[in-house]
């Protein structure tokens, strides 16, 4: 896992690199088929549509992911103080994440698109995307807390929230205030982000991190113990 972690992290990091120096290089213009998608999402607006993109992607930003990734401190913890330090470290997760981004979106002062293809309210530079980012690292840690606690009951809600965080980066797109790249940027920083936390917990802090995934190693344990008891010979009288 911590392997896996830092090799994770790694990759989506030399990705959002690279992709921060084709966007500075271009000088924040529409990378190929950025113009296509946003000219697309234009002309197929239909009110439904719409209405479900404008609510999804409000949910992307403010209160509420703040309030998931404490739920999935609370979920982490086993006792009240655990449940309480987690939350605020998974806030303080977020937080910082916001913050580096912030200061990215700053250096590179992406454009958006034009205003005339928006068709919900926006603010601030273009790369990478804020409510992506906030969303995938909002619904990233809440999917570990998951996964961490139940392995196989879990997998459904899971996939949920995985699947909120990227149409929450779709509807940026979709909405017109974004480009695609800047969505790929937002999900490549925010995979970075929870891989590199992932892994600096594992080493600095073994045994809190050992603590995190009980369910999943206890039935690996439980597993090998069962298949080395089937193949132990049995004694007969």
């Amino acid at each position: 896992m911590t392997d896996l972690a830092g090799s994770t992290a790694v990759g989506s990091l030399v990705a959002f690199v690279l992709l921060t120096l084709i966007v500075t290089g271009q000088d924040g213009a529409p990378l190929f088929g950025d113009q296509d998608l946003n000219a697309w999402s234009a002309h197929h607006r239909p009110p439904v549509a719409l209405a479900l993109a404008r609510g999804l992607t409000y949910t992307g930003t403010g209160v509420l992911p703040y309030a998931m990734v404490a739920l999935a401190g609370v979920v982490l913890g086993r006792t009240a103080r655990q449940r309480t330090l987690f939350a605020l470290g998974c806030v303080g997760c977020l937080a910082a994440a916001q913050a580096v981004r912030y200061g990215v979106m700053s250096l590179v002062a992406r454009p958006r698109p034009a205003t005339l293809e928006w068709a919900t309210r926006a603010s601030g530079w273009s790369f990478p995307s804020g409510h992506t980012t906030t969303s995938a690292i909002a619904g990233g840690l809440l999917v570990l807390a998951v996964l961490a606690r139940a392995p196989r009951g879990g997998r459904a809600l899971a996939a949920l929230l995985a699947c909120w965080a990227v149409l929450v980066g779709l509807t940026r797109v979709y909405l017109g205030v974004h480009w695609f790249s800047d969505v790929l940027g937002g999900w490549l920083f925010a995979l970075c982000w929870l891989s590199l936390g992932v892994y600096t917990l594992a080493r600095i802090a073994p045994q809190t991190f050992s603590s995190l995934q009980p369910a999943a190693e206890g039935g690996r344990r439980a597993r090998r113990a069962d298949r080395a008891e089937a193949g132990r010979p049995r004694m007969t009288s």
